[in-house]
This record gives structure tokens, sequence and C-alpha cells, in this order.
């Protein structure tokens, strides 16, 4: 990732919370702490945030507190030919008629292309994927109420007693911070909350993950893997990941990433 990109994820998580650590940072950025200190050191030097003890903080304090995670903005672009493989895939569970929840995501958010076609009930909490089915598709769309939190570009609320309570699914898509033996792990506990109460509206909980989230870690479970019913990766993921979830009972569907896919995300990535 290049400095800018590294800079502008650091000053927009130090405005997300009243503290960044170094980890976090780490988490986020995916450069090592060596390289997020000389970060922090930088921003310090040009008065644009303030390091303190194991982290950075805002010059100016948030009024509004963010959730915890890289921007949709992002994420929109990491690994984007395997999250067009997988939301494919999934996409193919679904028939026209059908009731689903999705979550909001970089990865869910590659399911609207193939749901254009489709007509369906659709249940999220994410406004991209809204706007977008609501221009592109005759699906019928539902929307979660709560602040909309614009790094992430998702709908969420604190409240039990809200429209999520009354909607039921055959199926919700989701995606993780990370995947592990443990189970599900995000990175905020609002989200956690708000993921937790659309895990219980639906039978089956389907997650989509590129194969790298098997390697990213939090310390926060959203849900343990007995409750997963499928896991959707793409062709990266290793023969001990696909055992762990063997082991745990958890149908597992491979897309496979087409080759043009992997050259364009390539010749996108070097700028050309």
């Amino acid at each position: 990732m290049h400095e800018t990109e590294r800079h502008r994820i650091i000053m927009s998580a130090v405005q997300d919370r009243p503290v960044a650590t170094v980890i976090d940072l780490v988490s986020l950025t995916g450069a090592s702490e060596a390289t997020i200190r000389r970060d922090i050191a930088t921003l310090h030097v040009q008065q644009k945030l303030r390091r303190v003890r194991g982290g950075a903080e805002a010059i100016a304090p948030p009024q509004f507190v963010g959730l915890a995670g890289r921007p949709f903005s992002v994420n929109e672009g990491m690994n984007i030919a395997a999250k067009r493989a997988i939301a494919r895939a999934a996409v193919d569970l679904c028939q026209d008629g059908d009731a689903i929840i999705i979550n909001g995501g970089t990865t869910t958010f590659q399911m609207v292309h193939p749901l254009s076609a489709r007509r369906m009930q659709v249940f999220t909490n994410s406004f991209p994927i809204a706007e977008h089915l609501l221009k592109h598709s005759k699906n019928t769309i539902l929307l979660s109420g709560g602040a909309i939190y614009r790094e992430q570009n998702i709908i969420l609320s604190p409240f039990d007693n809200d429209v999520t309570r009354n909607f039921y699914a055959q199926r919700m898509f989701m995606g993780a911070h990370g995947l592990g033996a443990l189970g599900l792990m995000e990175a905020d506990p609002l989200l956690i909350q708000a993921e937790q109460k659309l895990i219980g509206q639906a039978d089956e909980l389907i997650v989509l993950v590129d194969a790298s989230k098997f390697r990213s870690r939090s310390s926060m479970i959203l849900c343990p893997l007995k409750r997963i019913h499928t896991v959707i990766t793409d062709d990266g993921i290793t023969d001990r990941e696909a055992q762990m979830l063997k082991a745990a009972d958890i149908r597992l569907i491979v897309a496979q990433v087409a080759s043009a896919d992997r050259k364009d995300i390539a010749g996108l990535n070097t700028g050309r």
C-alpha cells in the first residue's frame, strides 16, 4: 500500500475512535509496526494528528465516533476478482421469489451485479447495495433503520425494536473481518451487535470471504463456526483451512477466479 493511502487510512482511523493504536493501524493497512510508527511520527510533525503512547489521536476529537475497520472505499478495490467470483457463486444459490438478507460489505456488494436479473426480496443494511439494486433491478428492497456510517456505507441501529425483527429470510449472506477456528470475527462492537440481530432472522448463514480472511484476526467473535451453514471463498484457500471447515460440518463452495479477471486486476493494481 502506498504511503499516501496509509496516511489517509490513519487519519480516518483517528477520527473514528478516541485513540487508534499501532496494532489497530497495522491491521487496517497491512503495514509493519515500524512503518506505522514512522507514519504516525510524520503526521505528528505535520500537525495532522497527535502521537500518544502506543498510537495516535485526533487533534480535534470527533463528536461522532465511527466504526473500527478500513473504509468501504479502501476495501472495495482489494481482491476484487475473488470477490466477484464469490458473489456470483452466492447468487447462484438464490431463486426468484426468495427472501434474503445481505449484510453490508465490499464482497457482498459484488452480489448486486448478478442480482440485477433476479426478482427477489432483499433486506440489507448496506446503503450502496440498496441504491444499486433500486436503480438496476426489479428486486424488492427493504432497508434497516438507524444511523448511516459513511466510511463503511452501512446502516446500524443499537435498538432492539427496529425493522430487523420484522423480516424473515431463508438465507443471510455476509462478509467478515476474519474467519478462524473460533468463528467469525469483526472489529467493532456495534457492528457485531447489529449483525447478530440480522443472523437471528435467517435460517442459513452463508459467509462470503476471500481467502485472505482466513489469515485475518480480531479480538471480537461475531458467532461460532457451528452457526455457519456455508462458506464461499476463492481458490486461494489452503487445505488446512478447508479441513477446519469440514471438521465443523460447514459446506464449502470454492469459486474459481477466472484468469482474465486476475489479469484485469493486476493491470489496475499497476496503474495500467
